[in-house]
């Protein structure tokens, strides 16, 4: 029976070992903690449960910090592409009245004192995104400040295009 407990509480150590292990090194001191709380369980079986959760919470750890955070992931997700298409969309419009304005004869766009449909659609496409922006920094900075960066950039960039003939029209 003492060879069986023997066995089980080595199964345990191996497995706080490996949890110590795969943590990112600044939470090395939390792989030092689980090692020394290993010996206060008494009961082998519980050791091993509490050794086997400590091995989830370790990879999730792992997973949560080495997720592929490359420009291409990054600009994929629903709070860095949605102020991009905001702002596509905001240009689309202003494209597609000049357009229409060209079709009936008119010049150009010209300024309106009644600010038409087009014109509140830009506004709140270019306000909306603001929150979108502002979540997105909150929660990429810290995780990927270079490729965020990037990110940023381009989202500006595009805000920038789309109101580059709103400032260059004076409309």
């Amino acid at each position: 029976m003492t060879e069986r407990a023997s066995l089980v509480r080595r199964l345990a150590s191996a497995l706080i070992d490996h949890a110590a292990h795969v943590l990112p090194p600044l939470l090395s001191s939390w792989g030092e903690v689980m090692k020394c709380e290993i010996d206060h369980i008494e009961d082998d079986v519980e050791a091993v449960r509490w050794a086997a959760g400590c091995v989830i919470a370790s990879y999730l750890e792992m997973g949560g910090r080495k997720m592929n955070q490359s420009f291409g992931t990054i600009v994929r997700r629903p709070s860095a592409f949605l102020p991009l298409a905001m702002s596509l969309t905001a240009l689309a419009l202003l494209g597609g009245a000049y357009l229409f304005a060209l079709a009936n004869g008119q010049a150009g766009l010209e300024r309106q004192q009644d600010e038409g449909a087009i014109a509140h659609l830009w506004q709140l496409l270019m306000a909306g995104q603001l929150p979108v922006l502002i979540f997105f920094a909150i929660k990429w900075l810290p995780r990927a400040p270079r490729q965020t960066l990037y990110v940023l950039a381009l989202q500006v960039g595009a805000a920038v295009a789309a109101m580059a003939p709103v400032y260059l029209l004076n409309l």
